[in-house]
């Protein structure tokens, strides 16, 4: 990419065109070095969108309550952005994709982008280029950013690492699952949501989830996290899913700034982990084969992973000098 073809893509990026909004995220996803030139030319020109993590097991109605949640902010006024992580076929390295499936009823109107993402392989739910897409999306002026994770259980803490707010859905009849909400997601929810109201069992999994948060919830924080019914596939009470998130908003600001600075230390040691590592896989810093060497002498012990670590390090720095 010349730069004069890099600055028209910015210039179309910053006007909201579709087109070169798809263009940008695919060359971040690619981990192409003008993926990183865009990013470079358009961090300074994000910084302002409001972003929803939507998180919670497979089957318990994510895409239906995002679908629900475009549809109502945009009659708000508001221009949405939308990032569906969807897993990784473990055999051909393919997504299955199917939240712009679910979505098709906002893909002729200009003001929504959906873009699904494969995680590639990356625990915590989320793409490794999840957080470069939300700055795109951000910068292309989507003063709302929704993002929908895989839905794989309690490694979805990931979420806290890009979004403003966390939103956990779950669904009544799950009771291994409501009691696995102590072990991560009950730490991170913002707002609970009991989804499928229409189920027996709904109220008491409402009840379930208050009665834990009394037990873990932090009483001098400001925000205690509610806990709502939704029937998605109907639209009940998603529009007060939005007034909670929306009071979020307004009522914890000062908690929302202090999210942003870790999750941009958080980002940047996870930048720096994964750039390091891409360096010693592709020879950058060891010699061709040596990195393949040193795992072998650790697997026969030759060799202690301290060793092995310092041995690394002090390649990058004769690297550096």
């Amino acid at each position: 990419m010349t730069p004069s073809v890099e600055q028209a893509l910015v210039e179309r990026i910053l006007q909201r065109d579709r087109h070169a909004v798809g263009r940008g995220i695919s060359l971040i996803e690619t981990e192409s070095p003008d993926g990183i030139s865009l990013i470079k030319a358009l961090y300074g020109r994000a910084g302002r969108a409001f972003v929803i993590g939507v998180t919670g097991a497979p089957g318990v109605g994510k895409s239906t309550v995002v679908d629900r949640l475009i549809a109502l902010l945009r009659g708000n006024g508001h221009y949405v952005g939308v990032v569906a992580v969807d897993p990784t076929s473990p055999l051909s390295g393919g997504a299955i994709l199917g939240d712009r499936v679910r979505m098709q009823a906002h893909v002729g109107d200009a003001g929504v982008f959906v873009r699904s993402m494969a995680t590639r392989g990356q625990l915590g739910g989320l793409a490794i280029a999840t957080h470069d897409a939300v700055v795109v999306l951000d910068a292309a002026g989507y003063d709302i950013v929704l993002i929908e994770t895989v839905g794989v259980g309690q490694a979805e803490v990931e979420i806290t690492r890009v979004a403003d707010i966390s939103v956990v859905i779950t669904i009544p009849g799950l009771g291994d699952d409501i009691q696995a909400l102590k072990a991560g997601l009950m730490e991170i929810g913002d707002i609970f949501v009991v989804n499928k109201a229409d189920h027996s069992g709904a109220h008491q999994a409402v009840a379930e989830i208050e009665t834990m948060l009394e037990m873990q919830i932090d009483k001098s924080k400001t925000w205690r996290p509610p806990v709502l019914l939704t029937q998605a596939t109907t639209g009940d009470g998603i529009d007060l899913l939005l007034e909670a998130i929306n009071r979020f908003h307004a009522e914890t600001s000062p908690l929302q700034s202090q999210r942003r600075r870790n999750r941009d230390r958080l980002g940047l040691w996870q930048l720096l982990q994964h750039h390091f590592r891409r360096q010693i896989e592709t020879g950058d810093i060891l010699r061709s084969g040596e990195f393949k060497e040193i795992l072998e002498s650790l697997s026969r012990r030759e060799l202690d992973p301290y060793t092995a670590v310092e041995t690394i390090l002090e390649r990058t720095l004769r690297k550096g000098e």
